[in-house]
C-alpha cells in the first residue's frame, strides 16, 4: 500500500503543479484583507458639528466664516485630546429673534453670554468634513449616541467569521475543499455586494455577517487546499507565503482606497475579485487526500497522475496501491483538549495567545483610522512592515526553533506598545518607529501561532486542537471594536496600554511551551505527558 506522500515523491513536492495552484489560491488572501480590517476606511469618523439651520441663513447674510460660525454654537467641552468644540451638543439659539447683529457675532461673545444660552442634542443633524471621503457612519449618522454601531458593524464580522470558519470547516470534509471553497466565494461575492447596496444600518449589519460567515471559511479552505497538495517539507513555507499574501493586499487595499473614496464602491472593489474566483471550478483540483478519506481512489489516481504529468514526471505502479494516511486513525473530543496537565497547558496558553494576536494586530490596523493623520500613508507603511515578519519567521525557526522568536515577537510587540503610548506628539518620528515595531511583531506572532498550534498536539486531535483554539482569534475579532473606539474616547492611548499588556503576558506564556524544532509529531496523548520516557 502507498500513501498520498510517497507518491510525491515521485510525482513532485513543489513541481509546476503546485506552484500554479498555489498562485491561484494565493489571490484568495488580497481581497480578505479589505473585507478584515476596510473599516479603516469605510467606517472613518471625520470632524463633525451639529447642524443648525438659522445659523447658516445667518452665515449668509453676515459673511461668517466656517470657525467663527461653529465657535457661536459649540460649547467647549472637556475630551482626552483637551478643551473642544463640542461634537455632539449646540447652544439651543434662535438666531432670528436674537438681539445680536452682525457686528455683534463678528465680536468675541462673552462667557457670560454663552453661560446664558441653552444647550441641546444634535436635533437636526450633523455637518461633517468629508476632505472628499463618504463613509458609512457619514451617510447614517452613526456619530455621538450611535457611534458604539461601528463598533457592531466590526464585531459582527467576527460574529461571522467564528460561525463560518466552523460550518464550512465542516463542509469542507463533509464535501470536499474544492466545492466549499467555490461555495463559499458564490456567497462572498453575493453578500458583498449586498452590503454595498444596503439601504440602512440594519441591512448593512446582516449582510455584513453573511459576508463574515463566507470570507474567512472559504480562506481557510483554500489554505488547507493548498498545504494537502505539496511535500510535508514545504508545508510551512507554503502557509507562510500564503499569509504574506494577505500583507500584499494590505497595500492594494490602501491604493484602492485613496482612489476609490465613496465606502460602497470600495466595497464593490474588493467583492470584484471573489466573482473571479468562481471560474476556479476549472482551474483548481479536488484535494486527493481529501478524496482517499472519502475512498474516492480512482478520482485521486486521476488528478495526481495529472500533477505527475505537469510536473514531467514518471510514477510507478504502486499509484494504484493509493490509500488514505488516516484511515483508521481515532477520533477525539473536547475532552481530550483539557483532560491531561500539559495538553490542558497547551490549550489554554495557545488560546490565549490566539486571542491576543487577533486583538492586538487587528486593533493596531484600525487604530490608524483614529489618529487623525494621513490614513493612507499609514495603512501603506503598516502593510510594508508586515513583510519582514515573514522573512524573519522562514529564517529562524529552523535556526533557532520555535519558542524563542513566538515569545519574543509577542514581547517586542507589548513592549512597543506600551513605549507608543507615553511618547509624546512631539516626538512623532519616534511614536512611528515603534508603532511599526509592534506591527512588526504581532504579524510575526500571529503567523507563528498556526503552525506552532498544529505541532503541540498528537495527530487523532491535531485539527480539533487548532480549530478550538482558533476561535479565540474570532472571539478577539469581536472584542477589539469595542476595546478599541470606546477606550480610545477616555485616552487616544489607553488601547495601546492594554495591547502591550496582553502582549507580554502572551509572551511569557509563551516560554512555559516546549521547543518542537526536531521533534517529531506527537501521535499520541503519552507523547505529550511523558515526552522524556518517549526520549529514553
Amino acid at each position: 500500500m502507498t500513501n498520498f506522500d510517497d507518491i510525491l515523491e515521485e510525482a513532485g513536492k513543489f513541481g509546476r503543479f503546485q506552484k500554479r495552484i498555489f498562485a491561484l489560491l494565493c489571490m484568495a488572501s488580497m481581497p480578505f484583507a479589505g473585507v478584515y480590517v476596510g473599516v479603516v476606511f469605510q467606517g472613518f469618523t471625520p470632524d463633525h458639528w451639529c447642524r443648525d439651520p438659522g445659523l447658516e441663513q445667518l452665515r449668509e447674510n453676515c459673511g461668517l466664516a466656517l470657525e467663527k460660525a461653529r465657535s457661536l454654537i459649540l460649547p467647549l467641552v472637556n475630551s482626552s485630546a483637551g478643551v473642544l468644540p463640542s461634537q455632539c451638543q449646540r447652544y439651543d439659539v434662535d438666531w432670528n429673534f436674537t438681539d445680536l447683529t452682525c457686528e455683534n457675532l463678528d465680536r468675541d461673545i462673552t462667557e457670560a453670554q454663552h453661560a446664558a444660552w441653552p444647550i441641546t442634542s444634535c436635533n437636526n443633524g450633523w455637518d461633517y468634513d468629508y476632505e472628499g471621503r463618504e463613509s458609512f457612519v457619514t451617510e447614517f449618522d452613526l456619530v455621538c449616541t450611535d457611534s458604539w454601531l461601528v463598533d457592531v458593524f466590526q464585531a459582527i464580522l467576527g460574529v461571522g467569521f467564528l460561525v463560518g470558519s466552523v460550518s464550512i470547516g465542516f463542509l469542507a470534509d463533509k464535501f470536499g475543499r474544492k466545492v466549499s471553497f467555490l461555495v463559499s466565494n458564490v456567497l462572498n461575492a453575493l453578500t458583498g455586494i449586498l452590503v454595498a447596496i444596503s439601504p440602512n444600518y440594519i441591512s448593512l449589519v446582516v449582510f455584513r455577517a453573511l459576508q463574515g460567515f463566507g470570507v474567512k471559511g472559504g480562506w481557510m479552505v483554500a489554505y488547507v487546499l493548498i498545504t494537502e497538495l505539496v511535500g510535508v517539507e514545504y508545508r510551512r513555507v507554503v502557509g507562510v507565503l500564503f499569509q504574506m499574501v494577505f500583507s500584499c493586499g494590505l497595500i492594494v487595499l490602501a491604493l484602492i482606497a485613496y482612489l476609490i473614496p465613496n465606502w460602497r464602491w470600495l466595497q464593490v472593489a474588493f467583492t470584484l475579485p471573489y466573482i473571479i474566483f468562481v471560474s476556479y471550478y476549472w482551474f483548481v483540483p479536488e484535494s486527493p487526500r481529501w478524496l482517499l478519506s472519502q475512498n474516492n481512489s480512482s478520482k485521486a489516481v486521476e488528478i495526481t497522475e495529472a500533477l505527475a504529468k505537469e510536473n514531467k514526471k514518471t510514477l510507478s505502479k504502486n499509484i494504484k496501491t493509493l490509500k488514505d494516511d488516516n484511515a483508521h486513525s481515532a477520533s477525539g473530543s473536547f475532552m481530550d483538549l483539557i483532560r491531561t496537565p500539559n495538553i490542558r497547558k497547551y490549550t489554554l496558553i495557545l488560546s490565549f495567545n490566539w486571542f491576543t494576536s487577533a486583538v492586538v494586530y487587528q486593533g493596531l490596523i484600525m487604530r490608524l483610522g483614529i489618529l487623525g493623520g494621513n490614513v493612507y500613508i499609514d495603512f501603506l507603511i503598516s502593510g510594508i512592515v508586515e513583510f519582514p515578519a515573514a522573512f524573519l519567521i522562514l529564517f529562524t525557526i529552523e535556526r533557532v526553533g520555535r519558542r524563542l522568536p513566538f515569545a519574543t515577537a509577542n514581547i517586542v510587540s507589548g513592549a512597543a506598545c506600551l513605549i507608543t503610548a507615553f511618547i509624546p506628539e512631539s516626538l512623532l518620528w519616534l511614536k512611528t518607529v515603534m508603532a511599526c515595531v509592534g506591527r512588526l511583531g504581532i504579524t510575526m506572532a500571529f503567523e507563528m501561532v498556526v503552525f506552532v498550534n498544529t505541532e503541540l498536539y498528537p495527530t487523532f486531535i491535531r485539527n480539533l486542537g487548532v480549530s478550538v483554539c482558533s476561535t479565540l482569534c474570532d472571539i478577539g475579532g469581536i472584542v477589539v471594536p469595542f476595546l478599541l473606539y470606546r477606550l480610545a474616547v477616555i485616552w487616544l492611548e489607553l488601547p495601546l496600554i492594554i495591547f502591550g499588556v496582553l502582549a507580554v503576558i502572551a509572551g511569557g506564556l509563551v516560554l512555559l511551551l516546549p521547543e518542537t524544532k526536531g521533534v517529531p509529531l506527537p501521535e499520541t496523548i503519552d507523547d505529550i505527558e511523558y515526552p522524556n520516557r518517549h526520549k529514553d
